[in-house]
């Protein structure tokens, strides 16, 4: 089958969470614009996560799965996704589900003028301390990248897959996904999306991963901003 979009679903000790992604997901295939594949990396869960992912893999068509030796952090498995997405455009969803499969199509209404686009969740319903913790984490980014980006760790993305196989990855970088896309000389847009409490499983970042280790990640994207080589060919053989 040819697909159009593949849809990235990290997920590291989910086992609560697999069997509403795999229906989730399976209703917006049905209906979604363009035709959709799913593609789970298990990031070395160490609960039943990896077992029920294959099983969902088995006995569904549309859904493949990539597994790590072990854990390697939420940019490693965004990456795995990026090299082994074999379609145009690929997304990005968390697997806790808060948000919404169903929200790809406000994103892929405007990615025919835009090489990343990236969701925001304008009401969100987190606790009181992340919500302020992102807000800050998110603004101290902006002074970083000037993205214009209100959250750009907001787990609903659609990027063109080539820009993605080309971003330089390394650990906290998809809080960046949207800078390092404008470092190529790409288009970015930020559309609103609906966002959900967390029903099952537990939150995999606190209050350090999200001041303490994003600030210093702002120094190595600044590094890398200044020595990121873009080139663009004008002739070949």
């Amino acid at each position: 089958m040819d697909y159009s979009l593949t849809i990235i679903v990290p997920l590291f000790n989910e086992e609560e969470n697999l069997r509403r992604v795999e229906e989730k997901m399976n209703e917006y295939i049905s209906m979604a614009s363009v035709k959709c594949q799913v593609l789970f990396v298990n990031d070395g869960s160490k609960d039943n996560s990896e077992e029920l992912m294959i099983a969902i893999c088995e006995r569904n068509p549309n859904f493949n799965y990539i597994s790590f030796e072990k854990n390697c952090g939420l940019s490693a498995a965004i990456k795995a996704g990026f090299d082994y997405s074999t379609t145009n455009l690929t997304g990005y969803i968390d697997s806790d589900l808060q948000t919404d499969p169903f929200d790809f199509e406000s994103l892929l209404a405007e990615i025919d003028h835009y090489d990343l686009v990236n969701g925001f969740r304008h009401e969100r319903k987190d606790s009181g301390i992340k919500n302020l913790s992102s807000l800050v984490a998110n603004t101290v980014r902006n002074w970083f990248t000037n993205d214009g980006m209100y959250d750009t760790g907001c787990p609903l993305k659609i990027i063109r897959t080539d820009y993605a196989k080309r971003i330089p990855m390394f650990s906290g970088l998809h809080r960046f996904l949207p800078a390092m896309i404008m470092l190529q000389g790409g288009r970015i847009k930020q559309v609103p999306i609906r966002h959900f409490p967390r029903i099952a499983g537990t939150p995999k970042f606190g209050l350090r991963n999200r001041l303490v280790k994003p600030l210093l990640d702002c120094f190595a994207y600044l590094w890398m901003r200044k020595n990121y080589i873009n080139y663009k060919v004008s002739k070949t053989s």
